[in-house]
Parts: structure tokens; sequence; C-alpha cells
């Protein structure tokens, strides 16, 4: 065996020294009695006994009393170490004032001149296992704190990946506490981040968190679910982590959101009502010429009939003039018929066909259509489906509808020129539809914007928005599976 050339150099009592000098306890024992032989003062100082008075005592003399400390199990560690050269195990002492010490203990066998020892390294355990046991209560209190608060949190990374999620935050993105998709994936594969109500990047709200700052996730869904609340930056040991605390607050933002509609409803209609008033003025103030224009009309005729020459001119005069006053009282009638419509605010229920109404309209849609060569196809119910409403504004509504349809429509080849109209009575109301084959609503005008056309002013849809809510009723636009789009209503069954 080759010698260290360090050791010829050092004395039996150098190799003492250094042992008593250690704080690391050690005790000594005979390979073949397993008595001790000989402890350093780091030992003696944690059992409490001198050496003299270490050397008579066995195993269940200085350790532990459990079952588990036991002066036969004690031995047999010690002779594992003799016969393979160490052996490892957690060993209770107890000190000469009855503590109990828990330890690491290492057991080695040494040659000795005065035959093979057991050397036993040992070191007190205690505030470790104090920690261990700490550790594993905390993570038991995370554990129960993540599986049954209400509270919603995600731990994550610098790059914005979850590390930690509290089991109601999982709920929210549709997982459970047992699925581990979530595991280091980024928190924006399942939801998107805002700031002040505009999408914003991980990034940006990380620059925000100094060290906490406000965040907002939309979760999508067939309604978006939405959650408010911080962001707080964590550093430890020079790794950023950062710890998300939010609530639900979607009633909230659906509620600005309804505020907000209702405010665009509020502008649409108060300049549907500016038209109303401008063309009622109108109205007022063309009622007179016109009454004057057809009095002169009538003076013309008169003397015409007294003016010499042929009887052809003077029935060619006539002719004219009749033409004239015919026009004239026809402009009176449009007027008349505008100002009585835009007057009629307020609201006359009534019990209609709704079948009626579609049919009292289907002349001026028709009329309308046929100049774009417009197919309008009919499919009533067998049935009366009677509701409840007032007939002219909701017949008005019908023709928005259907006016619209048509003006969408002839941007079709002629193939497609084609709207239907139809109606049925179910789940308690009366459902009105108008499809076309156009290029379909790209959104819901009446959740975002009444008009998506480039020189439209949307009033029509707003107007029939108000008469339908009004009347305790619903309106919609969605996209045809088919192409194009559908427009309906529903009102309320007479029952």
């Amino acid at each position: 065996m080759e010698v260290d050339p360090i050791a010829p150099e050092l004395a039996t009592g150098d190799f003492v020294a250094m042992m008593n000098a250690s704080k690391a306890c050690v005790l000594v024992h005979d390979a073949a009695t397993k008595n001790i032989l000989w402890a350093n003062p780091a030992a003696c100082e944690m059992l409490e006994f001198s050496l003299s008075e270490l050397r008579p005592l066995k195993a269940n003399h200085m350790s532990s009393s459990a079952q588990q400390y036991d002066r036969v199990i004690g031995r047999a560690w010690l002779q594992a170490a003799v016969e393979h050269g160490s052996s490892r195990i957690v060993w209770h002492y107890r000190s000469k004032s009855g503590r109990v010490i828990p330890t690491d203990a290492v057991a080695i066998r040494v040659e000795l001149e005065r035959g093979p020892a057991v050397m036993v390294q040992f070191r007190d355990i205690q505030r470790a296992e104090e920690i261990e046991r700490e550790l594993k209560l905390t993570t038991s209190y995370v554990d129960a704190l993540a599986r049954h608060t209400s509270t919603v949190a995600f731990m994550l990374d610098a790059a914005g990946a979850v590390r930690f999620a509290t089991d109601s935050a999982l709920t929210f993105l549709g997982l459970t506490g047992d699925d581990d998709r979530l595991a280091g994936e980024p928190l924006t594969a399942y939801a998107r981040l805002y700031l002040g109500g505009r999408p914003v990047r991980w990034a940006e709200v990380v620059a925000g968190a100094d060290p906490v700052g406000p965040v907002q996730l939309e979760l999508p869904g067939e309604s978006s679910t939405w959650l408010e609340g911080s962001l707080e930056r964590l550093s430890e040991s020079e790794v950023d982590a950062y710890l998300m605390i939010l609530h639900d607050v979607s009633e909230r933002v659906r509620g600005e959101a309804r505020r907000e509609l209702e405010l665009r409803h509020e502008n649409y209609l108060a300049r549907y009502n500016a038209m109303g008033d401008m063309a009622m003025a109108i109205a007022h103030e063309l009622g007179q010429p016109l009454a004057a224009a057809a009095n002169f009309i009538a003076g013309i005729r008169a003397r015409a009939a007294t003016m010499a020459g042929g009887g052809d001119v003077r029935e060619q005069m006539g002719y004219g003039l009749d033409s004239v006053a015919r026009q004239i009282d026809r402009a009176k009638d449009i007027v008349g018929s505008l100002r009585s419509f835009v007057g009629h605010l307020e609201q006359v229920e009534q019990v209609v066909d709704l079948n009626e109404i579609v049919r009292e309209c289907l002349y001026f849609i028709e009329l309308s259509a046929a100049p774009n060569s417009v197919a309008v196809e009919v499919r009533l119910d067998p049935a009366p489906v009677l509701v409840r409403c007032e007939r002219v504004l909701t017949g008005q509504v019908v023709m928005n509808l259907c006016l619209n349809a048509i003006d969408e429509t002839t941007e079709c080849e002629p193939p497609q020129r084609r709207i239907t109209v139809g109606t049925q009575a179910k789940e308690g109301v009366g459902v009105l539809t108008v499809d076309d084959h156009g290029r379909g609503v790209a959104r819901d005008p009446f959740a975002e914007s009444f008009t998506s056309k480039p020189g439209g002013s949307g009033i029509g849809l707003a107007l029939s928005h108000r008469i339908i809510t009004r009347q305790h009723g619903s309106i919609w636009a969605e996209r045809r599976d088919g192409g194009g789009s559908r427009f309906g209503f529903a009102l309320p069954l007479d029952t």
C-alpha cells in the first residue's frame, strides 16, 4: 500500500490533536466487543459524559429508549461496518441529562495497532429534522391552501410560464388539480393579457410590476371570463418569479359593455329623433306652399277654360295641369305619411298576426326587389302567429330588414339574388327571419355598430332595435352556414 508522503512527518500525537480539535463528534469502538475505546472532546461535550464515563457505557445507556434504537440494532450496525468497511444510520443518542439527540452517524472500520476498531462519526441533525418537519408542514399548508382557497393565484417564472396554480385558478382555465398540462406552459396559451382595457404582451405586464402592478386576464369561451388583480415581482437569489392574484370581474365587465351598448343605442336614437324633428318641421313648412300651389293651379285651369284658342290647346293645358295637381297631391300624401310615421312615438300594443304584417309589407318589398332582379321567397307559418306588438312600427322593422337584405343581395351573381322571409311560432315567441345570400355579417351589428355599409347611417337598424326591444322582444343578426346573413326578431306570443 502506498504511504502518503506527509504521513512520516506527523507523529501519532499530531493525529490525536487534530481529532481533538475537530468539531465533528467521534467515537471509537472495539470491533469485537463494541466497547467504547475513545471519544473526542466534541463527542463528550454533546453527550455530556467525560471519556472515563463513556468507556463503560453500552448502547442502551447512551441511546434513545425507542425500539428502533435497541442495543441489538446498534451492535448490528457497528458489525456491518466491521464486515463491509462502513455503515450509515440515523441514530438517536441520549445525553447524560436525558436529552435525545438525533444524529446522522457513519461507522467506518479502521485498523489500529491493537487490532480492528470501528470509528463512528456523527453530527446533530435535530435542527435539520425540525426544518424538514417545518417544510413538510408548510408544504401541507400550501397544498391545502391551493386546493381549498377560492383565491385565483398563479406563480410564474420570468418567461411567464406557470409553475404553480391554485385549484380555483385551474378551474377557471378548465383544468383540474390532477392535470399537469399547465406545468411549464405560458399563461398566455390559456388567456389573453390586458392592461387598461387593451391587449398587451407578457413583457409589458412585467415592466409594470415594480414590484407590484395591475393586470387583467380574458379567458376565451362562449362567454368570455374576465379576471383582474395584481402581479408582484418576487426576487430570490437573483431569480425573478411573479405572483399573480386575481378575482372574477366578469359581471362588472359585461355590465360596462351593456352600458356602452346602451349609450351607443341612445346616440343613434338621438340622431333618429333629430331627423324626425327635422322631418316634421319640413312637413309643416311644405304643407302651406303645396296647398297654395294647388290653389294657383286651380285658378290657372279656370282661366284656361275662358282663353281663346282651339279646344286642343285648352285640352292639353288642362291635362298638364291635372298631372301637376296629381303630383302635388302625391307629394302632400308622402310628406303627410312621413310626418305621421315620425310623430308616432307612443306605443300602441295590439294582438297582430305576424303573417299578416308580412303580407302587408310584401308589395313594397317586391317593388324594391324587382329593379335589381332579386327574388323574394315567403315561408309563412301555416297557422296565425299572434304576437303582442305595435302593428305599424313592427311592419317598419320588417321593411328595414328586407330592404337591407335586398341591398346586400344585389352584390351577388344573378342566381344568388334571392331573399327568404319566414315566420314561425316557438317557445312562447313569434319569430320572423330574413335570409340573404350576400357576403354575411362580419359581426353582430346590434352589439357593435348598426351598419357596415360605407354610406349607411345605421338609423334603420338602430330604430328596429328600439322598436323590438321596447316591445319586450329581441333582435339579432348572424352568419348563415350556407353563406350570407340571417336577420331576425322575436316578439312575445299572445297567450
